[in-house]
């Protein structure tokens, strides 16, 4: 079982940093609940949006892979108990070193992120 959900959760966090880095809002938007937060700070700035304002936002702005960044995103630790995960990634792009911490769920037998925070480390 475990073995099963951590390729689940590997699975939508590959979908994640693909969706980020290269702009793919389709492949983005699956990864989350309808119902998603996304809260953190950028240089001390508080940022909190819906995950339909999240998605518009990765949209509109260019790529990292646009701009000819080198994908350096990592996982730094899932932690899974029954059906619910916490992750923490190292997303480095667009000139800041973002840590986001993704609180996921089983939804209908698939893990989905229900929240998002975040903060820039210098």
């Amino acid at each position: 079982m475990y073995k099963d959900n951590i390729k689940d959760i590997e699975n939508v966090i590959t979908n994640y940093f693909e969706g980020i880095f290269y702009g793919e809002v389709d492949k983005l938007a699956p990864c989350f609940t309808d119902s998603a937060f996304i809260y953190g700070d950028i240089n001390g700035v508080p940022y909190k949006k819906s995950v339909i304002e999240y998605l518009d936002g990765v949209k509109e702005r260019k790529s990292p892979n646009d701009l000819n960044e080198a994908f350096k995103m990592e996982v730094v630790g899932i932690d899974i108990i029954g059906n619910v995960a916490m992750v923490k990634l190292r997303v480095p792009m667009l000139g800041y070193n973002y840590y986001d911490y993704l609180s996921l769920t089983k939804v209908n037998d698939n893990w989905k992120i229900v929240n998002k925070i975040f903060t820039h480390v210098a």
